[in-house]
């Protein structure tokens, strides 16, 4: 159950858009003086156009592998390289200053919890994404507003402070800002996991739609069912490794030691 790229296969493919290397990445805990290793020279590449979960109990490394790609951890080892056209720009190498602009610009994160400026309201906060992916103030804004009541946040609820919104509303917003105006890469941390069923059928469309506008997503879900109906493709990880590489077919029905504490 391997990846095509894996095999040395020259199938067709689109074309690369990130390309992850060896990556590892240890942590030291200094109050009890150890380290626990989160990532084991992981590889692996993502397609335009394509979706590709990540899986794997808790503590596998799934979140520590969005978060070296997205350049919030450093990693200790290994490349994180993005593609676009004949460009290749590895993110391990950049500056931070540089590292901010293609945050904005070419790829996003969409974490579990929003993290909102002071006194910003949705329809804002929502704007200032879609202007960083180069729209104008008008355009951004009709495009924010587009945005949220796609995924069922209340317009009377745009102005108001995000710090008090539900978590579900603010998960809600997360994603609003994070597929607005939508980059080529956009990496998904468990982006519905505080959401009631309604709520979540909004944003899975939207999640859906994504592969309508050739966006390619990393994406972590706990929920089987969401994976088999977004995902193209799954990893699975084990105490940072990637044990499994194949369709969702091929991964959630070989019953692969581990999935069992994923989805017990």
């Amino acid at each position: 159950m391997t990846h095509p790229e894996a095999t040395g296969q020259d199938l067709t493919h689109p074309a690369p858009v990130l390309s992850v290397r060896d990556l590892t990445k240890t942590f030291t805990l200094h109050a009890i003086g150890r380290e626990v290793v989160s990532l084991r020279s992981v590889s692996f590449t993502l397609y335009a156009g394509e979706h590709l979960a990540v899986i794997g109990a808790s503590g596998a490394g799934k979140s520590s592998l969005l978060r070296c790609i997205y350049r919030n951890y450093l990693p200790d080892t290994g490349t994180v390289q993005v593609h676009d056209g004949g460009r290749t720009t590895d993110l391990t190498a950049l500056d931070d200053r540089t590292m901010v602009r293609l945050r904005g610009r070419d790829f996003g994160y969409v974490s579990q919890f929003l993290d909102a400026p002071p006194r910003q309201g949705p329809l804002r906060l929502v704007t200032n994404a879609a202007r960083r992916r180069g729209l104008s103030p008008a355009a951004g804004e009709e495009a924010a507003a587009a945005s949220l009541a796609k995924l069922g946040v209340e317009e009377r609820l745009w102005d108001v402070d995000c710090s008090v919104l539900s978590g579900g509303e603010r998960q809600r917003v997360n994603l609003a800002a994070g597929t607005v105006s939508p980059p080529r890469l956009l990496l998904l941390d468990e982006p519905v996991s505080a959401l009631d069923p309604a709520n979540r059928a909004r944003a899975l469309t939207v999640i859906e739609d994504l592969r309508h506008q050739d966006v390619s997503v990393l994406a972590i879900y706990h929920d089987m069912t969401i994976i088999r109906r977004v995902a193209s493709r799954v990893l699975l990880m084990e105490n940072g490794v990637i044990t499994a590489d194949g369709t969702p077919d091929e991964v959630l029905g070989s019953g692969v030691r581990g999935l069992e504490e994923v989805y017990a």
